[in-house]
């Protein structure tokens, strides 16, 4: 995308929406379209301007952030990027696709790296959409089956926000409310979230549950040993030893360990 990102700033306190709007105006290559205060007249502003990008922040009265967007028509949702003091909602923000989470106060080359990798989306979609124009007609399929995967794991780390590519995730291991990641390269980081629920965001051809509380990315998998009664413990990458239960021990024996 060569030309001006067109963005909107949706706020409903007037000194953040300025700050944000004055800070996009340093940067040549954003062109302001709008801003709104509540979620309602945000809806009207997209439908109107049809912006590339919405700064939307979480918390408002009456409709929040992910209500708006979830209220919006198919096909008419800009690219979102959250901006808020909440840390608490990242993962629920990344299932609807938001390409980026800021909280605030957000300094100026934050919001720059927003807005790249916002117009590297939209050149990537430019690039998809192009190829599918160029198929001959009926052969248009549908979108890769792993494109609705998250690719990206947000995590808080002192007052930012930090995204994990999920290759780089050996294991996922839940303790209650908490959820424990360690990498391949053995970097932990510990969040708040159901296990559940992230795991219905991870492609199932890379991670596969080890018992009622484990998750790990099978690439990370190295060795494999059996256990007395037919249960397995499995060495990764980076030197874990994690404990198959007896009913993923049936599933690790049909579907990875058969040649």
């Amino acid at each position: 995308m060569s030309g001006k990102i067109r963005v909107i700033v949706v706020d409903d306190e007037r000194p953040a929406r300025s700050f944000l709007a004055t800070t996009l105006k340093t940067l040549d290559d954003v062109d302001i379209v709008g801003e709104a205060e509540n979620g309602e007249d945000a809806i009207s502003l997209i439908q109107r301007e049809q912006p590339d990008l919405a700064l939307l922040d979480l918390q408002m009265p009456g409709m929040d952030g992910l209500s708006m967007v979830k209220a919006i028509k198919k096909g008419h949702i800009p690219l979102i990027a959250f901006v808020t003091a909440h840390n608490e909602y990242a993962i629920e923000a990344f299932d609807i696709e938001a390409i980026d989470y800021l909280l605030k106060p957000v300094d100026r080359l934050r919001l720059r790296k927003t807005i790249k990798r916002a117009k590297e989306r939209l050149e990537r979609d430019d690039v998809m959409a192009n190829e599918l124009e160029a198929r001959p007609r009926g052969q248009e399929g549908s979108p890769p089956e792993d494109s609705d995967y998250m690719d990206r794991l947000p995590i808080k780390k002192k007052e930012e926000i930090i995204f994990l590519p999920v290759n780089q995730i050996a294991s996922i291991v839940s303790d209650g409310e908490l959820m424990h990641i360690t990498t391949i390269r053995k970097e932990r980081h510990t969040i708040s979230h159901r296990l559940k629920a992230l795991e219905a965001r991870l492609d199932p051809r890379r991670f596969v549950r080890l018992g009622r509380g484990t998750l790990v990315n099978v690439e990370s998998i190295c060795r494999v040993a059996t256990m007395p009664g037919g249960s397995y413990v499995v060495t990764l990458t980076n030197t874990q030893q994690l404990r198959v239960s007896r009913s993923q021990s049936r599933f690790l024996r049909h579907q990875i360990l058969r040649l």
